[in-house]
């Protein structure tokens, strides 16, 4: 092998590969010695060198240098395919590395692949040189792709795996619309407008604030385009995802009502020493300022950076009177202390458990040892507070456990207790009811019997022994008032049946 053929294959490794020259020289020299340990012995001392300028070999055993005989020798046929497996492997992982640096530099940016497969949710998607995964957790929900569809995502992760780099690509990334924007928003992309925050709930809705170093320029309209022109493109990009565009402001008062859009905000009370916003809005514009699943205010915290708490007045001044109450129980506040915490936000003992000792101390004027003791109690209510609402918490599910039971067992008899009871009692009284004869007074004991009859009818259709005590409570009512209807019959009876035997004894003497 001499200096000309190294040089050429190091070239061109260099050029179809793209990798460094250096690092292909490194890999044929570790190949040589490689070869030349496996033929001399791994005792030996051996060093290999290859001249970056001619591509010369070179190498010494033992501090020997070998000559081009002894040296071409070690290059032969069993050699040579050592240091080919050798160079083989080096080459790839220095490809491996090349991709990788190339990828990392590409993290959260916007980048296009072909679907070639998809199995269990998960996406293959062919960049070119590689091909990066999509995972379920990482698509919109609702949207699939099918193999040959052209996919924009962003990279999400990029990490080595054996021999081979992975990809991680995402589009539920918040990174993915600020991309959009810049490749389809030339304002965006040139620097003229400025995405300056951005929250996203994927697939649902997205709040972006947005800012124009040019007063002439309206950053929302150019945003939007004509007719909607532009911003309709990333919609459809997102499967239908809702874009909010606000105007961003340095001003949390200005800023807030603009994240709060569409809703329409009355007044904002910061509350510095929480990180917490208080905005009150009329009865009419409540839900529209939570929104559906409070994805409205959730998405304008994150765009603010701040808690945003949604109130009317009235709630507002109900919370205030309950706050007030409720922290001038603790042993050291006063009304006047009560009142001023609230007014700084601090509506519950939770809050009250994290605030720092010197706001404390500034507020009250006490010493650090009052401080203390005022925090330690608000500590012991919050714990209290907390264990009453897991306690209720575990009630709420034994309930809608026991419910749930109930109807298991009105599906498993056809029908619930006190409709059986309501339809067993008619009609037992209903048969209960004696029929009276002129001459005959032995159905007296008939409603018993029939009440009788319709308990056991009733009860074999329930399971349980309350429903079989319930309806024979009713069916024993029930044979209760038939006797008592059927004693006045009776007496009518028998004194008919005496006015017959009277005039029987008075018929002969008359003939006579």
């Amino acid at each position: 092998m001499n200096g000309t053929e190294v040089l050429r294959i190091v070239d061109a490794i260099h050029r179809d590969k793209s990798i460094e020259k250096e690092i292909v020289f490194t890999g044929i020299e570790a190949a040589i010695l490689s070869a030349a340990r496996k033929h001399y012995g791994e005792e030996c001392e051996i060093a290999v060198h290859i001249d970056r300028k001619t591509g010369e070999v070179s190498a010494e055993i033992d501090q020997t240098p070998l000559d081009s005989d002894e040296l071409g020798q070690l290059l032969g046929r069993i050699a040579a395919q050592t240091a080919k497996q050798v160079m083989i492997q080096k080459i790839r992982e220095a490809e491996r590395d090349s991709v990788y640096d190339e990828y990392l530099e590409l993290r959260s940016h916007l980048v296009n692949g072909v679907v070639t497969r998809s199995d269990h949710g998960v996406t293959s998607v062919n960049l070119g040189k590689i091909e990066a995964i999509l995972p379920k957790s990482e698509q919109i929900p609702g949207e699939s792709h099918r193999v040959g569809d052209r996919v924009r995502a962003v990279v999400l992760d990029v990490r080595k795996a054996g021999s081979r780099v992975k990809v991680v690509m995402s589009r539920t990334h918040p990174d993915l619309v600020r991309r959009l924007f810049e490749v389809e928003i030339p304002e965006v992309s040139d620097r003229v407008i400025e995405v300056r925050s951005l929250a996203r709930e994927a697939g649902y809705r997205s709040k972006v604030a947005v800012s124009c170093y040019d007063t002439n320029i309206d950053a929302v309209g150019a945003c939007v385009g004509v007719r909607g022109s532009r911003i309709k493109t990333i919609v459809d990009e997102l499967d239908g995802e809702r874009i909010d565009i606000v105007r961003w402001n340095d001003s949390l008062q200005v800023l807030i009502p603009n994240a709060m859009q569409p809703a329409e905000v009355e007044d904002v009370i910061l509350c510095p020493m929480l990180g917490r916003v208080i905005v009150l809005v009329r009865d009419d514009q409540l839900s529209l300022a939570i929104g559906k699943k409070g994805q409205n205010v959730r998405l304008a915290s994150k765009l603010v950076g701040w808690d945003i708490e949604v109130m009317t007045q009235d709630e507002l001044d109900e919370q205030l009177e309950r706050s007030v109450a409720a922290f001038g129980q603790i042993q050291g506040i006063t009304d006047d202390l009560a009142e001023s915490l609230v007014s700084q936000g601090f509506f519950s003992f939770d809050d009250l458990s994290v605030i720092e000792p010197d706001h404390l101390q500034e507020l009250s004027g006490y010493t650090a040892e009052e401080c203390d003791r005022i925090v330690e109690q608000a500590e012991t209510e919050a714990e209290r507070e907390e264990h009453e609402t897991e306690r209720r918490k575990m009630l709420e599910r034994e309930a809608r456990r026991v419910e749930k039971e109930a109807a298991a067992l009105d599906a498993m008899t056809g029908t619930s207790l006190p409709e059986e009871t309501a339809q067993a009692a008619p009609q037992a009284e209903n048969e209960s009811k004696p029929e009276v004869a002129d001459t005959e007074v032995k159905e007296e004991a008939q409603p018993e019997a029939e009440a009788e009859v319709a308990t056991g009818e009733v009860a074999a259709s329930v399971n349980s022994t309350e429903e079989k005590a319930a309806i024979q409570a009713s069916a024993d009512h029930v044979a209760a008032n038939g006797a008592s209807q059927s004693d006045a019959p009776k007496d009518d009876v028998v004194a008919d049946s005496g006015a017959e035997d009277q005039q029987d004894e008075l018929q002969p003497e008359s003939e006579s």
